[in-house]
């Protein structure tokens, strides 16, 4: 069982920046993928952006250019910075991990989310 802990959320300004921070109990972070996802009120969750363990990261197309994902795998930690922030942007962000049969990203384990909220 994999345990995430998210943390960094918060209320900013439209324009601000936050940055996450999603920390994973299990020896594995270092050879699994790692993803953000997010849920606005009445919405279905969406994938935000994943990152391989090698560092090869995927962006949805509403956050490019904006956020960028990373992770460092001595401390089994996985980042999401995330800039230019709007309040379209207002969703609960969630941490989430695991691999398919042929090591793509796929998500198993969730964090427990962390609420971002963007004033106007």
């Amino acid at each position: 069982q994999v345990q995430l802990v998210e943390s960094g959320g918060g209320l900013v300004e439209a324009g601000g920046s936050l940055r996450l921070s999603c920390t994973a109990s299990a020896s594995t972070f270092r050879t699994d993928p790692m993803g953000w996802h997010r849920q606005a009120p009445g919405k279905q969750r969406e994938l935000v952006a994943t990152i391989t363990s090698s560092g090869y990261t995927n962006y949805a197309d509403s956050v490019k250019g904006r956020f960028t994902i990373s992770r460092d795998n001595a401390k089994n930690t996985v980042y999401l910075q995330m800039n230019g922030l709007n309040p379209e942007d207002t969703a609960v962000y969630y941490c989430a991990t695991g691999r398919t049969p042929w090591g793509t990203y796929t998500a198993r384990y969730w964090g427990q989310g962390t609420q971002v909220t963007v004033s106007s």
